[in-house]
């Protein structure tokens, strides 16, 4: 089994080293904080603050490196990865790949870089957020990119099933599209959502609305307790994509505004949603299909498996 190198030990790559570990990985990681890497060596974690130094190592065991830091931090690491350790498997966690791919290109262009995106998460961050179980049942996209190593690529799937994730194939420009749509945009319309209910500090101070919330509102809220950095980081990151599914979203609360100032009736917008979350549920339980990873069109292939909602289950022999 290859060692796991976790750059940031966030919810996202404590949960990861937490995973891998209990996979029987050798995982190691840096942390941007004494205070962070002290928590998880507390945790019995080989964390340090010495990015460089535990690049030299992943460089010298041959280990794959996982990037799961915020996208502003991106550039800052990649420009250490291509002075310290060049040619590393290269992976990454964060939530939108073109910007990232072309990060890699600029910054780090001789790593073996195959991106990644767990579709996982919670509202809370940090270390102590960390939990081994978050990605089991999850998506996992591994990028199929024109160009991806195949050994990588391998490496980065077989890493996401030993975390319980189920392997979706995409391309960079196909991903961020996706993800535009549904995590993003949940992002502003929580924000949005939460506002709305609270009311305007100084206009509207009663608490009714709040005083009588449940589960609706508990729910179409929960994301807007993120970290307001890491929401900006994503949602900025990808935001001509991000800016083509506010669109729609705009156009659909326009139409159902329309039809309830003129008739009252709002019976297309809610059976639309009932529709689409019907589509939703369906998807719960997809094909996995067995992929070779050579052929003069693999990656296309893997590429229509995934646009089809179908994953990768293993290797044919």
């Amino acid at each position: 089994m290859r060692n796991v190198c976790v750059v940031g030990t966030g919810l996202i790559g404590g949960s990861l080293m937490r995973a891998a570990k209990a996979a029987g990985r050798t995982v190691y990681g840096t942390a941007a904080s004494d205070g962070t890497a002290a928590a998880a060596v507390a945790d019995g974690f080989d964390v340090t603050t010495d990015l460089d130094a535990a690049l030299r190592r992943a460089a010298a065991d041959d280990a794959l490196v996982v990037l799961a830091v915020p996208l502003p931090a991106v550039e800052g690491v990649l420009a250490r990865v291509d002075d310290v350790a060049p040619t590393v498997r290269l992976t990454d966690a964060v939530s939108v790949k073109v910007a990232v791919a072309d990060a890699v290109a600029t910054y780090a262009p001789h790593a073996r870089y195959v991106g990644g995106h767990p579709m996982a998460g919670t509202a809370e961050s940090g270390w102590a957020a960390g939990d081994g179980a978050l990605f089991r049942g999850a998506a996992w996209v591994v990028v199929a990119d024109d160009g991806a190593d195949p050994e990588v690529f391998r490496d980065v799937a077989e890493l996401a099933w030993e975390c319980g994730s189920r392997v979706v194939p995409a391309a960079s420009d196909e991903h961020d599209l996706a993800v535009a749509k549904i995590s993003h945009l949940p992002h502003l319309l929580a924000a949005v959502l939460a506002a709305v209910g609270a009311g305007e500090p100084g206009r509207d101070d009663s608490d009714l609305p709040l005083a009588l919330s449940a589960s609706s509102f508990a729910d179409g809220t929960r994301v807007a307790g993120t970290r307001p950095e890491l929401v900006l980081a994503m949602c900025e990151g990808n935001r001509s994509a991000l800016l083509a599914a506010v669109d729609e979203a705009l156009g659909r609360l326009g139409v159902m505004r329309g039809a309830l100032a003129s008739t009252g009736g709002l019976a297309a917008t809610v059976n639309a949603g009932y529709a689409a979350r019907q589509r939703w549920a369906s998807t719960r339980e997809p094909l996995g299909l067995e992929v070779s990873l050579d052929g003069p069109d693999w990656l296309a292939e893997l590429r229509e498996l995934g646009r089809r909602g179908d994953v990768v289950s293993g290797w044919k022999a």
